[in-house]
């Protein structure tokens, strides 16, 4: 069954950028929140208007989706002029965490934490982004060992390309590095505090490398990075998992730690209906699983998507496939 001919998984909204964990022993789900409106795509992605995020949860995987209803809104967040992006969730020591991206009173992306006692909210936000945050797509991930990670990160609309230097370049808004053989843009990493809300450490980047040890390059669209963090553990490896953005592919990498590096591996989905793709993948009762959306809701408007999900299996070399072994 090819991606765009599965059923959404969420009809009475428009959702996205489906972030899927098991806590508790449901599966909750963490999208973003289209809404409707009347802004003309542009390249600052101005059309993905998104103001607040629901919470979702399964008991069974193809049982009834629960509405938690509205777990987190833009105006209860001081520091937010707009735009609720991409978020994740985490659970450590008892306490929930939502991480989201959202544009600051100046215009830039920051990440801002909030925090719940249940895993379906609601969230209540620190009055601040977290200290030395930027970009957008957020995933958080909490190894074995109890540390936590935040990998973040994407390019264009996301702002990454202006973090180059370490510091706000709005100048370099429109030089995204898309061609030559220089090294692409890569995502970012940071350990977090024991407490889950700031940095613990400088922010990293996360290298990925083809099959020769090399860094991937600028004009290779089929397998760099663009955006879509996400970072799962399958057998004592790392995998580390993005979309390619302007070329539609969700790819992914492996590794032996969690900040890396890590080896192209490859493609997860083609595709789908509408520009945007983004995803997570969680294990749930003994199956794996990779949640992502697409347009096909709305028959191809792109800032008005819908979230899919669908089993994934593991080959006898660790690689990731849609067809069972």
């Amino acid at each position: 069954m090819a991606a765009n001919d599965l059923a959404p998984l969420i009809t009475h909204l428009y959702t996205a950028d489906p972030s899927a964990h098991s806590f508790n022993g449901k599966l909750y789900v963490y999208p973003s929140h289209d809404r409707e409106t009347e802004i003309e795509d542009n390249d600052n992605g101005d059309q993905y208007d998104m103001n607040d995020y629901h919470v979702f949860s399964m008991e069974e995987m193809g049982g009834p989706v629960t509405d938690h209803g509205v777990a987190l809104k833009a105006e209860d967040i001081p520091w937010v002029s707009k735009q609720l992006w991409a978020p994740d969730a985490a659970e450590k020591d008892g306490k929930f965490y939502l991480y989201f991206p959202a544009r600051d009173k100046d215009g830039v992306f920051r990440i801002g934490v909030a925090s719940s006692d249940k895993p379906e909210g609601p969230f209540t936000p620190e009055p601040e982004p977290i200290k030395g945050s930027y970009s957008i797509d957020p995933a958080s991930f909490v190894d074995t060992d109890g540390q936590a990670y935040l990998y973040f990160g994407g390019i264009w609309g996301g702002q990454l390309q202006c973090w180059r230097s370490g510091k706000y370049d709005a100048s370099a808004y429109t030089s995204m590095e898309n061609s030559g053989d220089e090294d692409a843009i890569q995502p970012r990493v940071a350990k977090l505090t024991n407490d889950m809300k700031e940095f613990d450490g400088p922010i990293r980047n996360l290298a990925i490398l083809d099959e020769h040890g090399q860094p991937l390059k600028a004009h290779d669209h089929d397998r760099r990075f663009f955006e879509a963090a996400w970072m799962h553990k399958y057998n004592g490896k790392y995998y580390f998992s993005y979309s390619t953005g302007d070329t539609h592919f969700l790819c992914y990498a492996i590794g032996d730690h969690p900040l890396g590096p890590f080896t192209y591996a490859g493609r997860i989905l083609e595709p789908v209906v509408g520009w945007t793709t983004h995803h997570s993948i969680a294990e749930f009762k003994g199956k794996w699983y990779l949640f992502h959306h697409d347009a096909s809701l709305s028959k191809g408007v792109n800032h008005l998507r819908c979230v899919k999900v669908r089993e994934i299996f593991y080959d006898k070399d660790g690689k990731i496939t849609l067809t069972p072994q």
